[in-house]
C-alpha cells in the first residue's frame, strides 16, 4: 500500500468502485468446530482451501478495477506504532475479558499479533475455572471478518462505525475504528455508533449490510434482527444535525427469520442507476413488513409515511427503479431457494456492472433476459473480456463454501470511495 491517504467518498451503490476494503479469508474461518458453528454466525463448517479460491475470484476482479486495501495489512502496519497497538489491546482485553493476557500480546510481533487478533488466542488452562470453562479460546477468531460490509459503512464522506449484533463480532468494529481513526491512512469523518446511547438504554445494534447509500440525499436501511430503530434514530440524527437541505432515510422491516433475511442486501440490491434486485415475496408482494419513509428538513425529521414498498418510495423521489427478479419470474421455489444462497446480494463495480455467485442460475437467466452478459470472474481476471467496453454484464464468482458464511459479493466488500454519478 502506497503513502498516500485515502479519500472517502461513497454517494451511490453503483458508482464506479475506485477503492475497496477486503479481507482475504484465512484460517480463522476454519478455527470452528459443528458443535461451535451456530455461535460463529455458521448454519454450516467450510472449507478454507475451497473458499480461498472462490474468494480469489472476487479479490482478482476487484484488484483490476479499483484499489483494493487489506484489513490485514492494515492492520499490521498500524500495529508497527507501540502507542496505538497498547490503545488497541487495552480495549480489545477489556471488552473481551482478557486482560490477563495483555503483557503476552504487547510482546508479540506486528505480523503475529495481527494473526492471533483475527485468527484466535488459544486460552491458557492453568486454574481450575479455565479448566471447567470448556473454551479453547481467550479471544475468539473472527469467523466472519471476510463479510468487511458489516463493522463499518462509508456514508458520503463519512464513516460509520457499526455496532454489530453479536459479540463473536464486536472485534471487527475495534479493529476497523482503529484503522480508520489513523489519520496516516485515511481521510474520514467517524460516526461511531457503538458509543449511541438509546433514551430507554436498549443495546443499539447496526450493522452495514442493512445500509444501502443510493443517492447523495437517499439511505435505504434495513431494520431486523441486526439493524434497530434506536440505532437508525441514532444514525439520523448523527449524520443529519445541522445539515441544511432535504434528506430521505427509506426504512424497510425485516423479518427475523429465516437467518437468510439477516440484512436489507439480502433482499434489495442497486444493478444500475435505475435498476434493482429484488427478493420478490418481501419486496414487491403484499408482507406485513413495513416500508418507512422518513423526510429529515434542515436535520430534522419532518415527515413520516409509509408507501407500498421500496420501489414506490424512491418513484416520487426521481428514482424511477425497474426490478429484477431473484430466483425468476416462473417458480416461488426458485425464488426461496437462490435468496437463500445470498441471490439478490450484488456488489456493483460500475453502473450496470455487477457481482454474484455463479451458482444462483434461475437469476443469472433473468439478468440475461434483461440485457446482461453474463461472464465467469477467471475471463475478466485473464482479459478474455473486457468490462470496460460492456454496457451491461454480470461477473459470476463460483460459490461452493463462500455462501455458507451467509453472504454474497456485496457483504465481501466495503467500498470507500466511487465515482459520484
Amino acid at each position: 500500500m502506497n503513502n498516500q491517504k485515502t479519500v472517502l467518498n461513497v454517494q451511490s451503490e453503483v458508482g464506479k468502485l475506485e477503492a475497496v476494503l477486503l479481507h482475504y479469508p484465512g484460517a480463522e474461518v476454519e478455527n470452528m468446530t459443528p458443535k461451535n458453528a451456530q455461535r460463529a454466525l455458521y448454519s454450516d463448517i467450510l472449507n478454507l482451501s475451497i473458499a480461498q479460491k472462490e474468494y480469489e475470484q472476487l479479490y482478482g476482479v476487484l484488484s483490476k478495477h479499483s484499489q483494493v486495501l487489506e484489513v490485514r495489512t492494515l492492520l499490521t502496519k498500524l500495529l508497527q506504532d507501540e502507542n496505538q497497538k497498547e490503545q488497541l489491546l487495552r480495549k480489545i482485553c477489556t471488552t473481551e475479558n482478557a486482560m490477563r493476557y495483555l503483557d503476552f500480546l504487547m510482546q508479540l510481533s506486528p505480523k503475529e499479533l495481527t494473526r492471533v487478533l483475527i485468527e484466535g488466542l488459544p486460552a491458557k488452562v492453568n486454574t481450575l475455572t479455565d479448566f471447567l470453562k470448556d473454551d479453547f479460546y481467550a479471544l475468539l477468531p473472527l469467523y466472519n471478518f471476510y463479510f468487511t460490509r458489516d463493522p463499518s459503512v462509508t456514508i458520503g464522506n463519512n464513516l460509520l462505525i457499526c455496532n454489530m449484533a453479536n459479540k463473536v463480532r464486536a472485534r471487527e468494529s475495534i479493529i476497523i475504528n482503529a484503522i480508520f481513526s489513523n489519520p496516516q491512512f485515511f481521510d474520514a469523518t467517524i460516526i461511531d455508533s457503538t458509543q449511541f446511547v438509546a433514551d430507554d438504554k436498549t443495546t443499539i445494534s447496526i450493522e452495514g449490510g442493512d445500509v444501502l447509500v443510493v443517492r447523495d440525499d437517499i439511505i435505504l436501511i434495513g431494520n431486523g434482527s441486526r439493524t434497530n430503530s434506536q440505532a437508525i434514530d441514532q444514525l439520523i440524527a448523527n449524520l443529519c444535525r445541522g445539515k441544511e437541505g432535504r434528506k430521505h432515510i427509506i426504512v424497510q422491516q425485516l423479518p427475523h427469520s429465516p437467518e437468510s433475511f439477516i440484512h436489507l442486501d439480502m433482499v434489495f440490491t442497486m444493478l444500475d442507476r435505475d435498476t434493482a434486485m429484488v427478493y420478490k415475496p418481501l419486496i414487491l408482494d403484499n408482507t406485513p413488513y413495513k416500508t418507512i419513509h422518513l423526510e429529515i428538513e434542515n436535520g430534522e425529521v419532518a415527515k413520516i409515511s409509509t408507501p407500498n414498498n421500496l420501489l414506490e418510495a424512491l418513484k416520487p423521489l426521481g428514482m424511477d427503479i425497474k426490478p429484477i427478479v431473484c430466483g425468476g419470474n416462473a417458480d416461488d421455489w426458485d425464488q426461496e431457494r437462490e435468496q437463500w444462497h445470498s441471490g439478490a446480494n450484488f456488489l456493483a463495480i460500475a453502473p450496470g456492472k455487477v457481482m454474484s455467485y455463479a451458482r444462483n442460475v434461475q437469476t443469472l437467466n433473468e439478468l440475461s433476459n434483461n440485457g446482461f452478459d453474463v461472464i465467469p470472474a477467471w475471463d475478466v481476471i485473464n482479459d478474455k473480456y473486457d468490462v470496460e467496453a460492456a454496457k451491461k454484464c454480470v461477473i459470476t464468482i463460483d460459490g461452493s463454501e463462500l455462501p455458507r458464511g451467509g453472504g454474497g459479493a456485496r457483504c465481501m466488500s466495503m467500498p470507500l470511495r466511487r465515482k459520484e454519478l
